[in-house]
């Protein structure tokens, strides 16, 4: 490199560098990348592997009960038939070279014990030996063709990455041999070509172009189906199809020279990636090698974006993401698109098993909630336990069902529990969001101090966000925005990031986010007058996200049945009054004679999130309290509020401050943190922490309430000091009656478990006609 800059000052060099990316660097179907009239780098030219003359050819797919398109039973085309791999020696080298001839860059793991159901046929390689070189799995060692003393049972899978081998030619030698071969190209896009769909965001209409030896081209419309469209639309985030107006591509297409692919596509419509479908006609090849489509035009997809992505007069977009169907709801997810699944049946949400759950059932969800097809169907809870019933069980989907609730299922969830609840990632439109917003440095990609950008005076400039009343509420939808999971904390100084100088000046101000955007600019803020009297610079904005977050829910049953009143005389309750753990009218109580009246209540937290919840603030700011004789990590942990009929607050509590441990654990989790001997703080994953009826200030203080009927509410974290997955379950309410001596809780459920017209009749209803706990 040294003799290029070792040049001398009455010489100049101009010097064109073109960078090209590593082909570890294109992720596998990812959207178009370039600007319209921008150059492509030059097609990478891909070498395929010599197969030694001594080896057989062999074709290779992936089958079963998918969960991603880039997962499956190993099957082995040989001889004129399909058949399976054994599991026995079988080792992440043979995976490697599995998925590389199925042009993955690599593999990610492998499966034993038919993990994507049993195959059928001939199980043509037992004991395979592979030292990861080998340029087919022929190449490997094994016992010989169909020699095996294996059953079905141990079909071996695999799971390759989602990157692509840049440049992959497609062996097309068995094709005329194999019937249903499955598509295999690079990549797959669709561009637009008319200049209302160029200039729109996003790309809902254009011709559908594979990636084939680094070569983008297109597909005859001979063969093309609406079937083939909705399976395109479907990778693009978008949950249906719709008809074009054939006249106009004609008319471009006869101006321009097509580079065809050679083959045309064969979809049944319910697949939710192309390497499902099967490879249809061979298109003619003329004299110059290139494939022509006779008679025909480039094929067009055009979509119907959901609701939340659909194009409006003002912004381009709808602001907040809302969901198209009340029957079916996504939790706990970082992403939009992504959550745990959950069903309404009788007014009450429940979760969906995981057994059976897969690609197919998934992108129903998925196409009902106003995204595109699934990309991957989660099971094991992966994305936190949800609460309450498990609805269904065993789904079974065709992929046309208008709703998952259409779908075949069984009830009876024996043998299931949250540790099952299935969940789904779907396919989003390419917003382009996360152009619009960086994080500047931080230690690793996940923090930083944030920088947008912003129109001024006609030029984009990247600038900061002011800080005051940075939340971390706003922290989420940057996370969000970014493809980043969740926040962990929000910043409102960041003198320690030092992010781009010209970026100092504050563009931002005023940011107040719901926390559903899928963008910062969809947040209330200042506009173009920007109001920041700290500044930018080290006064910015800042975030730390995360891929896992917390998720703590209170027990509603343990309140309910817990509660009761106490008479407790003043002398008892010094302690109390100094930490303003009564009403306000305590002062005045006498000491000797006076006493106060509580509703006591044991609260047991669980922590059902994929981290662990740690306080806020680290141990230098952690408070003594003498008459609990602990150190308390959070100053406001919980709100205990009774409130009238019409929501106002008629007696409050203080147990604010929490000493945070791990009382007890599910059976195979350890308890980590405990607040003795100034230890760890905080609640793990699958444990709960309780605080009983009978500790000073477990209570609220209604001394002063008059007989009546009420509703009483606990809040958990309730200034969102600690971000979680989903603060919906932070609410907790029952109602309640009190007639001056007993006091009765009934109803207690947590928040966002009901349907919203059962929460309305919960708010507004009357009263009861007796004073027996009404039946749930």
């Amino acid at each position: 490199m040294e003799r290029f800059l070792g040049f001398t000052h009455n010489h100049c060099f101009f010097m064109l560098f073109f960078v090209s990316l590593s082909p570890l660097g294109f992720a596998q179907y990812e959207h178009w990348p370039y600007l319209p009239g921008y150059p492509e780098p030059p097609p990478q030219v891909y070498q395929p592997p010599q197969r030694p003359a001594d080896v057989p050819k062999i074709q290779l797919r992936l089958a079963g009960q998918k969960r991603k398109h880039n997962e499956g039973r190993v099957e082995v085309f040989y001889s004129g038939e399909w058949g399976t791999v054994c599991d026995d020696d079988f080792s992440i080298h043979a995976a490697h070279v599995v998925c590389r001839e199925l042009g993955y860059v690599e593999a990610v793991s492998w499966l034993p014990s038919s993990k994507y159901g049993k195959g059928e046929g001939k199980i043509w390689m037992d004991n395979v030996h592979c030292n990861g070189k080998e340029t087919t799995l022929a190449a490997c060692t094994s016992n010989g063709w169909g020699v095996t003393d294996c059953k079905h049972t141990e079909d071996v899978g695999v799971v390759c990455s989602e990157k692509r081998i840049p440049g992959f030619k497609f062996d097309n030698s068995l094709l005329n041999q194999i019937e249903n071969m499955n598509i295999q190209v690079e990549d797959i896009r669709i561009r637009a070509i008319l200049a209302t769909y160029r200039k729109r965001v996003p790309v809902t209409e254009g011709y559908v172009e594979v990636k084939d030896q680094g070569t983008w081209k297109q597909l005859c419309d001979k063969h093309w189906t609406m079937k083939n469209s909705r399976v395109v639309c479907g990778m693009f985030g978008f949950p249906s199809e719709r008809k074009y107006n054939t006249n106009v591509y004609k008319m471009f297409a006869s101006r321009r020279k097509q580079h065809y692919w050679p083959y045309s596509m064969d979809c049944r419509g319910n697949e939710a990636h192309i390497s499902s479908c099967k490879l249809g006609n061979h298109l003619n090849v003329d004299a110059k090698k290139n494939a022509t489509c006779e008679n025909g035009m480039p094929a067009v997809v055009s979509c119907v974006p959901g609701r939340a992505f659909a194009p409006s007069s003002h912004s381009g977009f709808r602001k907040a993401f809302r969901q198209e169907q009340p029957l079916v709801r996504l939790k706990g997810g970082a992403n939009t698109g992504e959550g745990r699944v959950e069903v309404l049946k009788n007014g009450e949400w429940g979760t969906v098993c995981d057994d059976s759950w897969n690609l197919v059932s998934a992108s129903v969800v998925c196409r009902e909630l106003g995204f595109g097809s699934a990309k991957e169907a989660i099971t094991g809870a992966r994305l936190g336990q949800g609460m309450g019933p498990i609805h269904l069980n065993e789904i079974d989907c065709t992929g046309f069902e208008k709703s998952v609730t259409d779908c075949k299922f069984n009830t009876e969830s024996q043998g299931c529990n949250h540790e099952e609840d299935a969940a789904v990632r779907c396919n989003v439109p390419a917003m382009g969001f996360q152009n619009q917003l960086r994080l500047s440095g931080g230690r690793n990609p996940y923090e930083g101090r944030v920088e947008v950008l912003a129109e001024r005076n006609g030029t984009l400039k990247w600038g900061t966000v002011c800080s005051e009343n940075w939340s971390t509420v706003e922290a989420m939808v940057v996370c969000r925005q970014l493809g980043l999971g969740f926040a962990s904390h929000a910043f409102q100084e960041t003198w320690y990031w030092h992010g781009d100088i010209s970026a100092d000046n504050v563009v931002m101000s005023g940011v107040k986010c719901s926390g559903t955007e899928m963008s910062l600019a969809h947040c209330r803020h200042d506009g173009a007058d920007v109001s920041c009297p700290r500044g930018g610079g080290r006064f910015g904005a800042g975030v730390s996200c995360s891929e896992t977050a917390p998720d703590l829910v209170l027990n509603a049953e343990l309140v309910e049945q817990t509660a009761y009143l106490e008479d407790r005389p003043m002398v008892m309750l010094q302690c109390a009054l100094e930490e303003n753990c009564l009403a306000s009218s305590a002062v005045n109580t006498s000491i000797t004679s006076g006493f106060r009246r509580l509703l006591r209540f044991s609260s047991q937290i669980h922590n059902n999130g994929q981290s662990d919840f740690r306080p806020k603030n680290g141990r230098h700011a952690w408070v003594w309290h003498d008459c609990h004789r602990h150190y308390h990590s959070m100053e406001v942990f919980t709100h205990y509020d009774l409130l009238n009929l019409n929501g106002t607050k008629v007696a409050e509590g203080h147990k604010a401050s929490f000493c945070l441990e791990d009382t007890e654990c599910e059976a195979d989790v350890q308890k980590q943190y405990e607040c003795a001997n100034f230890g760890e703080q905080g609640i793990t994953v699958g444990c709960w922490d309780v605080y009983r009826h009978d500790i000073d200030c477990q209570w609220i203080d209604i001394t002063d309430v008059p007989p009546g009927d009420y509703l009483f509410q606990v809040v958990i974290n309730p200034n969102y000091e600690v971000a979680e997955s989903d603060y919906s379950n932070n609410v907790m309410k029952c109602r309640s009656r009190y007639d001056g001596l007993r006091i009765w809780m009934y109803n207690c459920h947590i928040g966002g478990s009901f349907s919203e017209e059962t929460e309305q009749k919960f708010d507004h209803f009357s009263g009861l006609t007796n004073n027996r706990v009404s039946t749930r």
